[in-house]
C-alpha cells in the first residue's frame, strides 16, 4: 500500500484560556498536514458518536490501550467520525476519553476522500464513516484495517479487525 491520507481541513474547537465564558473554545481549523507530518499516527474510524458499538467497546478499546501504542512509537490516536465538534467533544466527555484526540469530520471531506462514506440511510443516519483503522506515518498509509462488507446501508455493523489488538499486533 502506497497511499496517502487526503488533504482536508478539520473544524476543531480548541479550549482558549484568554475566553471568558462557561463555554471557553474557540474554532481552529487543522490541516492533515499539520496533524499528519512527521508523525507515526493511529486513526480510529467510526461510524457515529454516542453509537452502541463505537461507544461501548471501539473507542474505549483504544483508549484503554492508548499507553501500549505510545510504547510502540505511536504519537498519537485520533478517533474521526463525521460528527461536528460539539458532539465529538460531548462524546469524549460521556465515556471518559482522555487520551485518544477526537478528530470532527462533520462534512465527511476525510471520509469520502478515502472512500470510506458510506449511506447509513437505513438507520436514519445519513452519510457516516464505514469502520476502519489505520496507521499513518508522516501522511503515508502503512497499514489499514477496513472490516468487512463496505457497502451503502449495510444490514450489519461488523467489528472483527478494526480494534486496538489488531493494531497493536501489526506494529
Amino acid at each position: 500500500m502506497n497511499r496517502t491520507v487526503p488533504d482536508v481541513v478539520f473544524k476543531t474547537r480548541v479550549r482558549d484560556e484568554n475566553i471568558e465564558h462557561e463555554n471557553p473554545f474557540k474554532w481552529e481549523d487543522k490541516t492533515s498536514k499539520e496533524l499528519f507530518a512527521g508523525k507515526s499516527i493511529i486513526i480510529v474510524a467510526l461510524p457515529g458518536a454516542f453509537t452502541p458499538t463505537c461507544s461501548s467497546t471501539h473507542l474505549p478499546g483504544y483508549e484503554q490501550k492508548y499507553e501500549e501504542l505510545k510504547s510502540k512509537g505511536i504519537d498519537e490516536v485520533y478517533c474521526i467520525s463525521v460528527n461536528d465538534a460539539f458532539s465529538m467533544f460531548q462524546w469524549s466527555k460521556q465515556l471518559g476519553i482522555e487520551k485518544v484526540k477526537m478528530l470532527p469530520d462533520g462534512n465527511g471531506d476525510f471520509t469520502r476522500l478515502m472512500g470510506m462514506l458510506v449511506k447509513k440511510e437505513n438507520l436514519g443516519f445519513g452519510n457516516r464513516s464505514w469502520r476502519y483503522s489505520m496507521h499513518v506515518v508522516d501522511g503515508e498509509i502503512k497499514s489499514q484495517f477496513v472490516e468487512p462488507g463496505l457497502m451503502d446501508n449495510c444490514p450489519e455493523d461488523p467489528f472483527t479487525i478494526s480494534d486496538a489488538d489488531t493494531m497493536l499486533a501489526s506494529l
